[in-house]
């Protein structure tokens, strides 16, 4: 009988998710995601109207009010998933349901679909590179404000290379390799819960005013979560880098990662700018102030051939790791 729990079907659900995604691409139309950020907007401007001038008392009232909120966004659908799996699990070993069971890993597999976007990543990524390989700067600088939100105005070619590469090897981990690494121990009830916490850290985990103290939590759930996988996505970056393999990136990505302003981005960002030869970071311009990031990777100034090389390394990342998942379930069931 199937297994919920069995690494061969998780595997195979994962690699049916990642072709759903390749085939099918980011849904246009009813997307889970909007839905669920319109209604973390709805629910912030009713909350969040605490005035900045109040004493720090009042900041630990933003801050529960936050962490509150987090929990009320975040949680209902992951439990409610697992209570769905949880029954019908039950139901079929005590019924020896078969189609039951077929459908139930079908629909964890096309929820995982849902949580992770690299077609959608790729096509963002290439919404840069294309107009930047035909000189087009004025459109390249439009759909590099797409993609990260440092000022756009004034970059040049270099930089929006830069910043598009940056963005695919950090958003390789959140939006991809996360999901995957999540579903494999925990099912599709868990990759929602990251997927939810990670666009909550989007939302409301940057240090303007009014997110300071009512994003804090949600900021922090994210950097806790996304910790493991930032690691394994960083040793997938070394293991799908073209040969030969270099784990001596590893060191050297780990220790970067240290002074960058997020540590497990900069993890997944130095591991794969130095498994692919070339360094990223610098100075970047957030509302006219001028930010100071370190440098990461190993090798000369990304270029702009190196944004599809990004992609790629993602794009084999991710299937790398769901086939693993895949071969090590085939060899345990064939051991035992």
């Amino acid at each position: 009988m199937l297994s919920f729990s069995s690494l061969t079907v998780i595997g195979a659900q994962m690699l049916f998710a990642l072709l759903l995604d390749k085939v099918l691409g980011e849904p246009k139309r009813f997307h889970p995601l909007v839905g669920f950020g319109y209604f973390v907007n709805r629910l912030e401007a009713k909350v969040n109207t605490q005035r900045f001038t109040a004493k720090q008392a009042s900041f630990a009232k933003t801050r529960i009010k936050g962490a509150l909120c987090w929990l009320i966004l975040v949680l209902p659908m992951p439990v409610f998933l697992w209570v769905l799996n949880y029954s019908a699990m039950q139901y079929t070993l005590n019924n020896d349901a078969l189609l039951l069971t077929v459908l139930m890993c079908l629909l964890n597999a096309f929820v995982l679909y849902l949580t992770i976007g690299m077609q959608s990543l790729k096509e963002h990524a290439m919404q840069i590179y294309h107009p930047l390989a035909q000189g087009d700067i004025t459109k390249a600088r439009h759909f590099t404000s797409y993609m990260v939100s440092r000022d756009t105005a004034q970059l040049t070619p270099n930089d929006m290379s830069r910043a598009a590469v940056e963005s695919v090897l950090e958003n390789g981990h959140d939006g991809v390799i996360a999901s995957l690494f999540y579903f494999a121990i925990g099912g599709a009830p868990l990759a929602v819960l990251h997927r939810f916490a990670n666009t909550l850290d989007a939302m409301w985990g940057y240090k303007a005013p009014r997110f300071l103290h009512f994003g804090w939590w949600a900021a922090r759930a994210d950097d806790h979560l996304g910790w493991l996988s930032a690691y394994c996505t960083s040793l997938l970056y070394v293991l799908a880098a073209p040969a030969p393999i270099r784990f001596t990136h590893l060191a050297r990505a780990w220790q970067q990662a240290k002074r960058y302003k997020s540590k497990n981005g900069g993890r997944c960002m130095a591991t794969g700018a130095g498994a692919l030869g070339f360094t990223i970071g610098g100075v970047s311009h957030y509302q006219g102030n001028a930010v100071h990031s370190p440098i990461l990777g190993n090798g000369e100034l990304v270029t702009l051939a190196d944004i599809p090389r990004s992609i790629n390394l993602v794009q084999r990342s991710a299937w790398l790791f769901s086939c693993l998942v895949l071969l090590c379930g085939l060899s345990v069931e064939n051991i035992f």
